[in-house]
């Protein structure tokens, strides 16, 4: 049986609600299953970011619930949020958000230190993640000795240090060039792939969309279309 991860129901997030309301999102509902390689697409404001960042807990909606294993993270406190955020969720942003003065390493297991972990479950830790995402012998270098897809993969490191429930990903190819873009991909898929985690990309990146398993298509804050409904209906066609 598929792992229920997020189960959003009747989600909106609405801006100036009383001038002109403007729907970010607009009575979403949205079930992801643990394993699920899945893409937000749409437009520039049509709620991809917006959405991913209810999901994530780093906004909240206007109404409706979102559960993370169970979990009605829409009732939690500030506080109570942060601390459910850094046990069960790993984010990587378009701007890699590094910490400048940290080294590679530093950035990497900051949330570690923030958990509480000891030096060796973070020592070991590291030396994993370095190695599953090629960063090996670049632990001791800064953010601007690292080309940008580094940059990107130490983000990756970190996002997955505390072994989350899933990693929410905001264009995260967005200021890489080709190569890089595809390296990227290339760690991200092989980890969904080879450890069935769970990744969420919001996303206008065609190599991002192609390699997904399901793609979600928003317009105007609204689901408009979804793969895994598409499968389900060809499914049934197949069994009739």
């Amino acid at each position: 049986m598929n792992q229920t991860v997020i189960d959003a129901h009747n989600i909106s997030k609405v801006y100036n609600p009383k001038t002109i309301p403007v729907y970010a999102v607009n009575n979403v509902h949205l079930h992801l299953v643990k394993g699920e390689f899945t893409a937000l697409v749409g437009p520039s404001g049509s709620g991809k970011t917006t959405l991913l960042n209810l999901i994530g807990g780093l906004d909240r909606p206007d109404s409706g619930n979102i559960f993370i294993n169970g979990t009605d993270i829409t009732s939690l406190s500030s506080s109570q949020l942060v601390k459910f955020r850094l046990k069960n969720i790993g984010f990587v942003f378009q701007s890699y958000n590094l910490i400048p003065v940290l080294t590679a390493r530093e950035n990497a297991e900051f949330i570690m230190l923030l958990q509480g972990m000891t030096k060796s479950e973070r020592d070991a830790r590291i030396e994993q993640l370095f190695r599953q995402v090629g960063l090996e012998g670049l632990d001791k270098r800064r953010p601007s000795g690292l080309s940008g897809g580094q940059q990107q993969r130490v983000a990756v490191a970190r996002a997955l240090a505390t072994k989350p429930q899933f990693i929410l990903a905001d264009e995260p190819t967005a200021n890489l060039d080709s190569k890089s873009a595809s390296n990227l991909l290339d760690v991200m898929y092989k980890l969904n792939q080879e450890e069935n985690m769970t990744f969420i990309f919001s996303t206008h990146d065609q190599r991002v969309i192609e390699r997904a398993k399901r793609v979600i298509t928003l317009v105007d804050g609204r689901i408009v279309s979804d793969t895994a409904e598409v499968n389900v209906t060809e499914a049934h066609k197949a069994d009739g």
